[in-house]
């Protein structure tokens, strides 16, 4: 199984002046086989019998016909992982079960971020070390890292990326440590917008207080920003501009870093306490479309969590349940199933008779109970629905 494994790096002034080399490397081979890519696949439309349709191995070949001279003194392995994350790109632009997937771009200079990759990286003596080109004579030296890697096993490969406070390495390792559940039950989670329902009422926050107060020290500086590109449109990147761009995204980074943290305990706690684990399909793309909701509803990281429980279930043994898209979780009674249409169907504003948006009231057997507690009760027989046909099934 592949784990990956996020280290911060010391490198010293040399490596950092070759890491700065691979950075614009990796972006070259990037832009140079993208360039290539389309110049191979308009010749394919135009004779289909000559011409075969690009892909991995045909791009990467013509790539490696026509290097210059000073291509041979870089890592070899960033220019075919280059080809290889093209080629990735590509086939997720055509997935059709990733309809919003953009079609592979150039990456500029300034608006792309710094990162190459490598799958020849090792760990020896504590240092990372990348792999030296052959037959060039220049210094090199391992990297210091912050923390071993947590796992043991093979590096399969080893992507270093710039971030605001400085250089990480992903390492990506094959390893047989896998983690067993304990957790007998099943759970339903009710995704909401700055908070998440589950068993028995239990509620955890993914827009705390002080990450409200953060987002709003992040508009203060796009404001900045923004103020000092129209009061001097030619030159407004004075140094003053820099510190408060850095800034923005130093705070960007420290939101990004407490909500991974907080969805990452959360899955943790899940994937231990369950062995069954049961979401809604939400239409994301369609709920962003009310304008008083978007930025709340991106912020509340709805795709990421469900990402988090898939991987962390294939880790744990786990079963992971995704409700269909329709299924009235929200206007389902837990008790009698009794399913509320028409003029009683529940809206954010709650129904048409006590308009209360956290009550669920069934008009058929009357129990009154909270509406997060309702779904969530949906959700779990909903799992074990599934449970118990496929027990019948088998």
């Amino acid at each position: 199984m592949i784990k990956t494994h996020k280290i911060k790096l010391f490198p010293n002034v040399t490596m950092k002046r070759q890491l700065d080399q691979l950075f614009n490397y990796h972006r070259y081979c990037w832009n140079l086989a993208l360039e290539t890519w389309n110049t191979l696949y308009e010749l394919h439309l135009i004779d289909k019998e000559s011409n075969k349709r690009p892909n991995e191995y045909i791009v990467r070949n013509e790539l490696v016909a026509h290097k210059e001279d000073w291509q041979y003194g870089l890592s070899a392995r960033v220019l075919q992982q280059s080809v290889a994350s093209l080629s990735k790109a590509w086939k997720n632009f055509f997935n059709p079960q990733m309809p919003h997937h953009d079609r592979p771009k150039f990456k500029s200079k300034k608006l792309s971020k710094k990162s190459f990759t490598t799958d020849r990286a090792k760990i020896k003596n504590g240092k990372l070390m990348l792999d030296k080109p052959r037959g060039i004579n220049i210094l090199w030296y391992g990297i210091k890292m912050a923390e071993s890697p947590r796992f043991e096993g093979q590096i399969k490969k080893a992507t270093v990326v710039e971030e605001a406070d400085g250089l990480y390495a992903c390492l990506s390792i094959d390893t047989n440590d896998n983690e067993l559940s304990e957790g007998k039950d099943v759970a339903g989670v009710d995704v909401n917008i700055g908070h998440f329902n589950y068993n028995d009422g239990k509620t955890i926050s993914t827009l705390p207080d002080h990450l409200i107060k953060l987002y709003e020290r992040i508009t203060h500086y796009q404001r900045l920003l923004a103020r000092k590109r129209v009061s001097n449109p030619n030159q407004f990147r004075s140094t003053n501009y820099r510190k408060v761009r850095t800034k923005l995204k130093r705070s960007y980074q420290r939101i990004a870093r407490i909500q991974e943290d907080l969805l990452k305990k959360f899955v943790h706690q899940l994937s231990n306490d369950y062995h069954t684990i049961c979401i809604e399909d939400l239409d994301v793309n369609r709920m962003k479309m009310n304008k008083r909701l978007a930025k709340n509803i991106h912020r509340s990281m709805f795709r990421k969590f469900r990402d988090m429980i898939q991987y962390k279930s294939e880790w744990m043994g786990n079963r992971f349940v995704v409700a269909d898209r329709y299924y009235p979780s929200t206007q389902r009674c837990s008790h009698c199933g009794h399913v509320k249409t028409g003029a009683d169907k529940m809206t954010l504003q709650g129904d048409t008779i006590y308009h209360e948006h956290h009550t669920y009231r069934c008009y058929e057997c009357g129990t009154v109970m909270n509406r997060d507690e309702n779904a969530v009760n949906n959700l779990i027989h909903y799992a074990v629905g599934l449970t118990t046909e496929g027990a019948q099934s088998t």
